[in-house]
This record gives structure tokens, sequence and C-alpha cells, in this order.
């Protein structure tokens, strides 16, 4: 049986992995340090045989017993709200815990996949994004800590594989949702659907037309399996390359709750916010045949009553 850790195993992506690897007949390692993460995420795998978890930040030395065979590293603040708040943490477990656990692979002779960001590409000047852009990035702005964080996390990574040949892939994930997401994590989808379910103002910051691409956890979760079992060392972008601007994404969550009596606001666009976002998937058409398909619309029915059952947190 293949021995898997997972970082970050308590959060939304860390949580959907577990189970995919579950189902897939591996011996599941969870770990995390739960300063985002929920165990209410996971609590239906304690039961299982296969199934282990570790409270632990992998900022401090991580040591996990026996074979492994993959690692995968999903453990940070992924959200403006958390990342903002906890700076310090986001730069420690971007550069210590991927250094760590780099070490931890290279002594396990296991293969990684770092999980890193579209963030990387900042503010972009192509668009859409693929592999070769290098990105718009403010490294000391108030994003600068999760940004610069993921781009030292890609360049220790592609260092260990290229200096001590270890077995490394790494995924820019864009914007992802579905159950389990963090209701309060100030991104636009949780804080609109939110906003709608409890009827209060829909805040759109900026004037609306700035984009974003949404893509369903299942199908990022299938892209994530095939980069990890696939060849490429170098980043591949995971992400659903139907793009559409916040504004209209507010309206059409509106239109799918029909009962809410919420109003659009606007306000002020934050320091260094991303005009654009779209990922070029090419990539991983061509390496994996992979790309998604659950339409946004059917992602958002399958998400909404999942924050409907949340409604007391919100």
């Amino acid at each position: 049986m293949k021995r898997i850790l997972i970082t970050g195993a308590a959060g939304f992506l860390g949580s959907h992995l577990s189970d995919r690897f579950i189902q897939e007949g591996f011996k599941v390692i969870g770990m995390d340090n739960l300063i985002t993460g929920s165990l209410d995420n996971i609590s239906h795998l304690f039961e299982l045989e296969n199934f282990s978890f570790y409270h632990h930040d992998v900022s401090q030395f991580v040591h996990v017993p026996g074979r492994l065979d993959y690692i995968m590293h999903f453990a940070s603040p992924a959200s403006p709200i958390d990342y903002l708040k906890m700076p310090i943490q986001t730069l420690k477990v971007g550069s210590l815990g991927t250094h760590n656990l780099l070490g931890l692979a290279r002594e396990k002779k296991a293969r990684i996949l770092i999980a890193s960001t579209s963030e990387v590409y900042g503010d972009p000047l192509e668009h859409p994004q693929n592999e070769n852009y290098w990105g718009n990035v403010n490294p000391i702005g108030p994003r600068g800590v999760y940004d610069e964080a993921k781009r030292f996390q890609e360049a220790i990574t592609m260092a260990y594989h290229r200096y001590h040949g270890l077995e490394t892939r790494i995924v820019r994930i864009f914007n992802t949702f579905g159950p389990r997401m963090r209701l309060k994590d100030g991104r636009a989808l949780p804080a609109f659907i939110g906003q709608a379910i409890k009827n209060e103002d829909i805040t759109i910051f900026g004037n609306g037309k700035q984009t974003r691409s949404f893509c369903y956890v299942d199908d990022l979760i299938e892209g994530i399996f095939r980069v990890l079992m696939g060849d490429r060392a170098e980043p591949v972008n995971i992400g659903n390359p139907e793009e559409i601007c916040i504004l209209e994404f507010a309206e059409e969550i509106l239109k799918l709750i029909p009962e809410s009596t919420s109003k659009i606001s606007f306000h002020p666009l934050p320091t260094d916010d991303p005009k654009v976002r779209q990922p070029d998937i090419n990539l991983a058409k061509k390496l994996y045949n992979w790309s998604p398909k659950i339409n946004r619309q059917e992602g958002l029915l399958k998400t909404i009553p999942y924050f409907k059952t949340k409604i007391n947190e919100l």
C-alpha cells in the first residue's frame, strides 16, 4: 500500500485530497496545525484504518516514521483575510515549511508535489496567464507575504530538483470553490454566497470589472492527481479558464439564491488586487488530457446548499 503525507489536510483542498487518496487505496497521513483548517473537514476519516492525523506545524522540524512514497504540501493560509492577519506564519510555511518537507522527501526518496498559486503572476500584464509568464508582483506590498512565499516555494523546489535530483511537481492553482470552503475567508465567492444567504449587501471592491475564473473542487482535485502522477517537474496551471467579471458574478449568485433581498454595494479596491485572472491550461490538456468538466453554475448549485447548512457560522 502506497503511503502519502498531505500537509494542510484539514483545509479545504487538503481534506478533498485526503478523500481522493483514500479512495485510491493509499495510506493517508494528514498533517495540519489547524490555524485555518478544521477537524470537521476530516472527521469522517478518523474511523478509517488507512488514515492517521498529526497536529503539527510544518514550519517546525517534520518527522514521519516509516516509508513515504509521496508528499503533498498544501499547508498555508490562502485567503487575503488570513495571510494579511498572519503574514509571518504565511512566509514561514512557504519557506521553512517547504524546506522541511523537501528535506523529508529527500530522506524518504519520496515524490513531492508543491501547491503553488496563480498569485505568483501578481497583477498580470499578460492575459491569460501561462506557465512561461514571470508575473508582475509587488514584493513589499501587503499581498507580497503570500505571493513571495509561493514564489520562493517554487524556487527552492526547483533547486532541490536540479541539485539533488528530487522528484518534484508544482501546481499553480487558480480560484477554486466547493463544499468545505471557509465561509469567512475574504474571497469573492464565499463572501457573495454568505452575504446573499444572510440578506446583507454584497460587497464589491472597485468597479466590479475585474475578472476571476472559478474551478469546481472536484475538477481541481482530478487535475492535481494527474500532475502528481505525471512526469513534469516544472509548474502546471490547474484551473477553469471560464472567465467572468466580479459584478456579473455577484448578479449570478443572486439569481441562484432568488429568495435573497441583498443589494450590491461598492467599496475601494484593495492594494495590488489583480485586475484579471484566467489560466491558460493548454499544457495540462496536452500532458495530462485534463480540463474541467463541471461548469461554474453546476458547481455553485453543489456549493450553495453547503453554505446554507453553515448559516450559523456565516
